[in-house]
């Protein structure tokens, strides 16, 4: 990328954008925009080619039949999967993060192949659905505050020798595997359970993608007083939560 633009791809809106995951996008794109970047923002439905340029890459969450239809989609065009061998950043959510692994269990209740990104494997639990907000403390090596999101989810995530945590659970199921870990991440690709939208909730994580993007090691200060207030709501309304 230039030093002062980016580009901003939103895969498959039509499929994977439930629970206000689309909010990730207009985050990071705010965020951009605020550190004075040209930002152009590509979205990309179903039936469209994967752009190989872009910087960063956002997916979200859906149910069960569109992410089979996403994964298939995404197999055949191979356009994700080549611009993260240029060097892209990913960001995924729920069903995408389940994409971008090895594999997932669909809609017919098959395992299905995902893309390879992250070194993880997602079936389906067998015990209750895992619902309700969560709190967890990111991997110290990235240098975030603590994560807060919402998770509605079946699925149960493990992780592989390459894969690292992106976070461990204080409150919430996080990947369901009972080792208290939330979401993975491995060198540009992350993948999370959370919703919220996650990005509203945790804009600095935003700021993380947008630093890899420009291989920069800090940002210009950006006004935090709106997503700071959010947190704070919603860090309180989830510790006052009967256990």
């Amino acid at each position: 990328m230039s030093d002062n633009s980016l580009r901003l791809v939103w895969v498959y809106p039509d499929l994977l954008s439930t629970y206000g995951d689309q909010g990730n996008a207009l985050v990071v794109e705010r965020r951009a925009r605020q550190r004075g970047l040209d930002v152009t923002r590509i979205d990309v439905r179903s039936d469209q080619p994967v752009p190989t340029s872009g910087d960063i890459y956002l997916i979200g969450g859906g149910e069960d039949r569109p992410q089979r239809l996403a994964a298939e989609r995404l197999h055949r065009d191979g356009g994700l999967s080549r611009a993260v061998g240029n060097g892209a950043i990913v960001f995924s959510v729920c069903a995408g993060y389940q994409i971008l692994g090895h594999e997932f269990v669909n809609d017919q209740g098959q395992r299905q192949a995902g893309l390879g990104l992250l070194d993880v494997v997602s079936t389906r639990g067998e015990g209750e659905r895992c619902v309700g907000d969560v709190l967890a403390d990111i991997d110290p090596r990235l240098g975030l505050p603590q994560l807060t999101g919402f998770e509605n989810h079946q699925g149960v995530t493990h992780l592989g020798p390459s894969a690292s945590a992106f976070a461990k659970v204080r409150m919430g199921r996080g990947n369901g595997t009972g080792d208290g870990t939330e979401g993975a991440f491995n060198g540009t690709v992350f993948g999370t359970y959370m919703h919220g939208p996650v990005l509203a909730r945790n804009p600095l994580i935003g700021d993380l993608l947008l630093k890899l993007a420009l291989d920069v090691n800090a940002l210009p200060p950006a006004d935090d007083r709106w997503y700071e207030a959010l947190r704070a709501e919603r860090i309180a309304a989830a510790t006052q939560q009967p256990a």
